[in-house]
């Protein structure tokens, strides 16, 4: 119960302040919507296709793409580098509050707001007559270890690579949208020449848009991604695992400092 209390007050705090700030939320809603209506009515028009069809293919990269990966990702980066600046980390050790809690604290936040993402690029797409056929608990187990590999690494890149928060567009900007555009965010993977494609495979968003893909628009089943289902499991466990042991090292650095 003391651990559930601290994750939910560090939760809490964050989610108050982005929304005392205001901006960044606005942001996060308004940026996911003008990417799935570029992306929709591009595909209808050169897919010769119908616009609720279209949706229903473009909502999965809109939200793995331009919804989760700036949320979660530049988010928990921004928080992490944020936190450290206004010195919350060095209270942190003056205070009970346990490291544990503070971690999965700051992930619950960013769940969170990517649940309220999930809701609003799903509403756009249903406005417009997009239907999703497959399992709605494979839908969100598949966008649930998206969210967990993007905080995970987010860890990683805010304790590691950004210390000040004007490194932290230039480092998102730098790394992810390069991986954005290889992942199919952008253009329909099926663009994409031999080379690319083999290239694309080992970037995990290309799996994540590829498996919510085939189970929100063409209502396949786990067996059908497994492959893409294999490679998000096994990248997310080691994001976690990877930003775990780098907020240690941050916090054991914050310590001596």
């Amino acid at each position: 119960m003391k651990y559930w209390q601290e994750i939910l007050a560090i939760a809490q705090r964050i989610l108050v302040e982005l929304i005392r700030r205001g901006r960044s939320l606005i942001l996060w809603g308004i940026f996911p919507i003008l990417v799935l209506l570029l992306n929709g009515y591009i595909m209808a028009e050169k897919g010769k296709i119908e616009l609720d069809e279209a949706m229903a293919l473009a909502t999965p990269p809109t939200l793995v793409g331009a919804a989760l990966f700036f949320s979660c990702l530049g988010g928990t980066v921004a928080t992490v580098v944020a936190e450290r600046e206004q010195q919350t980390i060095k209270r942190l050790f003056l205070s009970p509050l346990s490291g544990v809690s503070y971690f999965i604290g700051i992930f619950l936040a960013h769940c969170a707001i990517a649940a309220c993402q999930t809701i609003l690029v799903y509403s756009i797409a249903k406005q417009y007559g997009a239907t999703f056929k497959g399992s709605i608990p494979l839908e969100l187990l598949i966008i649930f270890l998206s969210i967990t590999a993007y905080v995970g690494l987010g860890f990683i890149l805010g304790t590691q690579l950004a210390k000040r928060t004007e490194d932290v567009n230039a480092l998102v900007g730098t790394f992810g949208v390069p991986l954005l555009i290889l992942g199919g965010v952008f253009l329909p993977t099926a663009l994409f020449p031999d080379n690319i494609l083999s290239l694309a495979k080992y970037n995990p968003i290309y799996h994540m848009n590829e498996a919510l893909i085939a189970v929100w628009a063409k209502g396949k089943n786990l067996q059908d991604i497994s492959s893409h289902f294999r490679f998000l499991c096994l990248f997310a466990l080691a994001m976690v695992a990877g930003g775990w042991l780098t907020y240690r090292q941050m916090l054991n650095l914050e310590r001596r400092l």
